[in-house]
């Protein structure tokens, strides 16, 4: 009963978080259209699998016609933090492209070029330790172990290597759209600014 106010204040904080960040209110609200997608396409597989019973014999388990309770929720809070940190690693890249003048078309290419490595072996990393659950005979723990894979799997692939830098192609400059009623909103950086160091005047030796 309380899984609509869990919903509710990480999709808040998430939104209040991007906005700060990058002074844009397209950017949250794509992100959090994106996260969801992604979390509704592991809600599917999960059910596909567990509740209708497919690939049992792949798996390696019964089904018992339903998903562990707790397991909707705890995709949800785990899936959308790791997503989010995808998301802000790749458009942080593409920001700092825009603020040096780069079109945005360009900064997003460059910025998904330069960012696809580190995301890829990440994901690789993560759904590599997430199938070893997988492969484990309990069944709330393969559960979520298929579910994270597999989601993290989609996340890192179709939805930040396609769908993100199709729709930020498509919206242009509307990405870094922000209403002059909000202009009064704080800046949080989400790296430090690196400060110029002043040459330090040569010693001669005497």
């Amino acid at each position: 009963h309380r899984f609509a106010y869990v919903f509710a204040f990480v999709l808040g904080l998430a939104f209040l978080l991007l906005l700060l960040t990058f002074r844009s209110i397209v950017i949250p609200l794509k992100a959090i259209v994106l996260n969801l997608l992604s979390v509704g396409s592991a809600y599917g597989i999960l059910v596909w699998i567990f509740q209708d019973g497919h690939l049992q014999g792949l798996l390696g388990f019964h089904s018992n016609g339903a998903v562990v309770s707790w397991l909707p929720l705890f995709l949800f809070t785990v899936l959308f933090g790791l997503s989010m940190d995808y998301h802000v690693f790749i458009l942080s890249r593409v920001k700092e492209l825009v603020d040096q003048g780069v079109p945005t078309e360009e900064a997003v290419e460059r910025g998904i070029r330069t960012t696809a490595s580190t995301v890829t072996s990440a994901a690789m990393v993560m759904v590599a330790v997430f199938a070893i659950f997988a492969t484990l005979s309990t069944l709330d723990i393969k559960q979520m172990g298929v579910g994270l894979a597999v989601a993290v799997l989609l996340d890192a692939t179709v939805i930040r290597g396609v769908l993100l830098p199709a729709a930020m192609k498509l919206l242009g400059d509307w990405n870094w759209y922000l209403p002059r009623w909000l202009e009064w909103l704080p800046r949080l950086n989400v790296e430090p600014e690196l400060r110029e160091e002043k040459p330090q005047p040569a010693v001669s030796a005497a």
